[in-house]
């Protein structure tokens, strides 16, 4: 449904959508967890502090998804697209090596 409100508007609506710990804060979270990771040698050892419960592991996604989110795909896509331009974030290899991962 089309409400007639400006692009701009519409922008800071969508960014202020993801404000607070519960949508913007997830992504966050993330991206603090991938930084702690650092690289994709560190994967085993933060696995193994998951399985432990000295660490924990945050995510992409929506909870209402159970196998995967289909918004991921298209995300995924564009950060392809972004990289290709701009040059790939080593963190990025570590979030592809830790979404390959099974779960357990």
């Amino acid at each position: 449904m089309w409400s007639g409100v400006d692009v701009y508007t519409a922008l800071s609506g969508a960014v202020g959508a993801l404000y607070g710990p519960l949508h913007g804060g997830a992504n966050e979270a993330v991206l603090k967890m991938l930084g702690e990771i650092g690289s994709i040698d560190k994967i085993p050892e933060f696995i193994e502090g998951v399985k432990n419960r000295k660490r924990k592991m945050s995510g992409f996604g929506h909870r209402v998804y159970k196998n995967y989110d289909p918004r991921a795909k298209v995300i995924k896509k564009l950060a392809e697209e972004v990289s290709s331009i701009v040059g790939r974030d080593p963190l990025i290899e570590v979030a592809i090596d830790l979404e390959k991962l099974p779960y357990q």
